[in-house]
């Protein structure tokens, strides 16, 4: 049984209240009483502090009918903002979202160099002028999530980034020392799929987020929360075996998921064909526009490797949505359809397959998501663009 002392119920509460008028973007007092099953009494102590604290604002609904008009209750978007970052192999990416999770700005800065003092002095930076810029807010900036393409532990502290090779940094602390505010330090799979189940699928409790980029990660929404192993480290789907001795892989096996139905491999496949390098997808968009036969192969061959691993998935974890993240089969049409064909067992069950409208837009926007869930302290969170 679920107990808890009256400040627990309060913060539970006031975590509903806030969450219903985040999802329902402008609701009443009586709207909220009917939708949460709380009491007028609770409803006023909770929205009264809420207000005093800046993070609701209220209006009045027009209406043309006689009576008092009702007021309404919505988030103060600009009460404070978020910080999400997308630390990837070449760039980093920041982007601020305002509460409504709405992004108001984006930087991207160049990566040239894997060294971590230099990419920690640059984050530091970046994240000292972002304070700045919203020092004139009620709440400022309320906190930081960082994405990475690496192995995050349940401690925040990152495990391996294989495209910088680092091992054991704890960004975490280091930046907290440095800017003096929350920092929170994430898995970019896991945030993927957490910006697919906030901001599209808000009702799916069983969400599979596969991204193809230079490898293949997984993030798992069970029940509404993300799953992450013992340590942390669920999700390396693509370590997955699917040709036993086939291609040799960095992590010191062969045939792993990534070396077949990665964006990575196969766009090192098409340049090692075309004896180009950094082929770009605007080139194999054209390629495939044209129906040339090389690439066209190509792309059949990688989706028939993808549906293999897809095809595992399903069947361990029975999922009502899994979208698959890539921009290489957002240019390519009918993928999603393409991949169902494959997906030929009487066994496999689920309600829907989709590709992600976000690409690789996904990770930051996850990242501005749960650094306003952590702030709001709601465990449930509705947004949209």
């Amino acid at each position: 049984m679920l107990t808890g002392d009256a400040s627990l119920i309060k913060k539970m509460n006031r975590a509903l209240i806030l969450s219903t008028i985040i999802e329902h973007k402008s609701i009443s007092r009586a709207e909220i009483a009917k939708v949460t099953g709380l009491n007028k009494a609770t409803i006023s102590v909770q929205v009264s502090e809420l207000l005093d604290n800046a993070l609701i604002v209220e209006s009045q609904l027009e209406h043309k009918s006689l009576g008092r008009r009702p007021i309404m209750l919505s988030i103060n978007k600009k009460a404070g903002f978020a910080l999400g970052i997308d630390l990837d192999k070449t760039t980093i990416t920041f982007t601020l979202a305002d509460l409504s999770g709405y992004p108001v700005h984006t930087n991207v800065i160049d990566l040239q160099v894997s060294n971590y003092e230099f990419i920690l002095d640059i984050l530091s930076r970046q994240i000292k002028d972002y304070q700045t810029k919203c020092e004139q807010t009620h709440h400022g900036l309320i906190g930081v999530v960082i994405g990475i393409h690496g192995i995050v532990d349940t401690d925040e502290i990152i495990y391996f980034v294989p495209q910088h090779e680092w091992k054991n940094k704890n960004l975490k602390k280091d930046l907290e020392n440095e800017v003096g505010i929350k920092i929170y330090i994430e898995n970019n799979a896991n945030l993927c799929s957490f910006a697919e189940k906030v901001y599209k699928h808000h009702h799916s409790n069983n969400l599979l987020s596969v991204s193809l980029y230079s490898g293949i990660g997984l993030g798992f929404m069970i029940n509404g929360m993300l799953l992450k192993g013992f340590h942390g480290y669920a999700g390396e789907i693509g370590h997955m075996i699917i040709v036993p001795n086939g291609l040799p892989c960095s992590c010191g096996s062969l045939g792993c998921w990534e070396q077949y139905a990665s964006e990575n491999s196969f766009t090192r496949r098409i340049s090692h064909g075309r004896r180009k390098l950094d082929l770009s997808f605007e080139e194999i968009h054209h390629a495939l526009i044209a129906k040339e036969p090389t690439i066209c192969n190509e792309m059949e061959e990688f989706i028939m490797y993808l549906s293999i691993g897809i095809n595992n998935l399903i069947n361990l974890y029975n999922p009502e949505i899994l979208v698959v993240n890539s921009e290489l089969l957002r240019l390519y049409p009918n993928a999603a359809e393409e991949l169902k064909a494959q997906l030929t067992s009487t066994i496999s069950h689920y309600s829907e397959l989709l590709i992600s409208e976000f690409g690789k837009k996904a990770c930051i926007m996850g990242a501005c998501a749960l650094c306003i869930q952590k702030f709001l302290e709601v465990s449930e969170l509705s947004l949209s663009l």
